[in-house]
């Protein structure tokens, strides 16, 4: 094998798509904020236990381990930063208030997340704690959007499912409520006969609600079935009702509504909701509440939030455009170098010729070039 091959679903980027990368970084960071949001840096590795606390099942899989030479304990590196940021609100700030953070940085899992998915995402995102109100909710949905739309975005399917119909669902059936994972296996599936077999046992009002989850898939009128479907339960009701502000808050986005889809069930705990766009088989965005989780690290805050990759955000957007750029040449003269200072000070990019050598770049278009004229260094542009 020759030694310079990567892992499987481990790639490279190269100068075009990093420069796409960062430049989108960096404008989503800026619009985070706008809003107020403060920006955290929570590293890389952890021990295992810290790393994993509330984050379920399905992180502990995706996450790499290793023994740290100076401890002997074990380490994990970061597969997703949510619960990192929710530790450093919950048991480092620390703050009474509303807390907004955001973040950006790479993760690592041990098998890609979807088709064609790298296993080195760059994750971006953003959190808000102490507030479990549904204009958190609102406010995190607005952001999401607004960030694919910095990304030049505009056909967005949002889904939208909230976990409290499940909950209140099986909240009063002992027996559905010992097999809640079962049936969250089965609802995501969308496995109506396993449905049927699993819920034979179950309370009448219990077992025709959950066989009526499946079908309450589509737009804004799922809602309204789901009224009728379902049972007149406080938490359901509540949930609808937080469903349909949403949607009405979503503005051009394409919003479908599937009572089923209840990804990330034992992570969340209100509303959830994922963005497709066109040409990517994957959620390009995932979010919503999960407010025990600061729980776990000794302190309960309502918590909502979003998170998406940048990496694979930016396979969407078009090839970078070549960045003008001036020619100059090299020497150690002091009006050169001045000059040369003097432009890069302005924000201009000067690259200098070295001997010998031309300059042949994919980023950069020199459509001007600094010379000697009259023993004074000018700005001439290139034809």
């Amino acid at each position: 094998m020759p030694n310079w091959l990567l892992p499987e679903n481990i790639a490279d980027v190269l100068p075009s798509e990093a420069r796409k990368i960062e430049e989108l970084r960096r404008r989503m960071l800026d619009n985070f904020r706008l809003y107020g949001y403060e920006m955290v840096m929570p590293p890389l590795l952890e021990y295992l236990e810290s790393l994993l606390t509330g984050a379920g099942q399905d992180t502990d899989l995706r996450t790499f381990k290793l023994v740290d030479q100076l401890s002997g304990r074990t380490l994990g590196i970061r597969a997703d930063m949510t619960t990192q940021v929710a530790r450093i609100d919950a048991h480092l700030l620390n703050r009474d208030s509303v807390t907004r953070l955001c973040y950006a940085g790479s993760v690592l899992h041990t098998r890609p997340s979807g088709l064609h998915a790298t296993r080195e995402p760059l994750q971006i995102g953003a959190e808000i704690y102490g507030h479990a109100g549904l204009e958190a909710d609102a406010e995190i949905q607005e952001l999401a959007l607004a960030s694919l739309a910095l990304a030049g975005i505009g056909k967005v399917r949002l889904d939208l499912c909230h976990v409290g119909v499940l909950r209140a669902i099986i909240a009063n059936d002992e027996k559905a409520a010992k097999q809640a994972a079962q049936l969250f296996g089965l609802l995501e599936a969308k496995d109506i006969p396993g449905l049927h077999i699993l819920t034979k046992d179950y309370l009448p009002a219990t077992r025709d609600a959950l066989l009526a989850l499946p079908g309450l898939y589509g737009d804004i009128e799922v809602i309204a079935r789901a009224r009728k479907a379902l049972p007149a339960l406080p938490g359901i009701a509540q949930a609808l009702d937080e469903l349909q502000a949403l949607v009405q808050l979503a503005g051009e986005a394409n919003i479908t509504i599937d009572l089923a889809d209840l990804r990330g069930y034992h992570y969340h705990s209100g509303v959830m909701f994922a963005a497709y766009v066109p040409g990517l088989p994957n959620a390009v965005v995932r979010g919503g509440r999960y407010d025990h989780v600061g729980e776990a690290f000794g302190r309960a805050r309502p918590a909502t939030g979003f998170s998406m990759d940048l990496r694979e955000l930016a396979r969407l957007m078009p090839g970078a455009e070549r960045k003008p750029a001036i020619r100059a040449p090299w020497g150690t003269e002091a009006g050169l170098r001045e000059k040369i200072a003097e432009l890069r000070r302005a924000g201009e990019i000067v690259i200098q010729s070295l001997p010998g050598h031309e300059n042949d770049q994919d980023e950069f278009d020199c459509d001007r070039a600094v010379e000697l004229s009259n023993g004074n260094w000018i700005i001439k542009n290139l034809g």
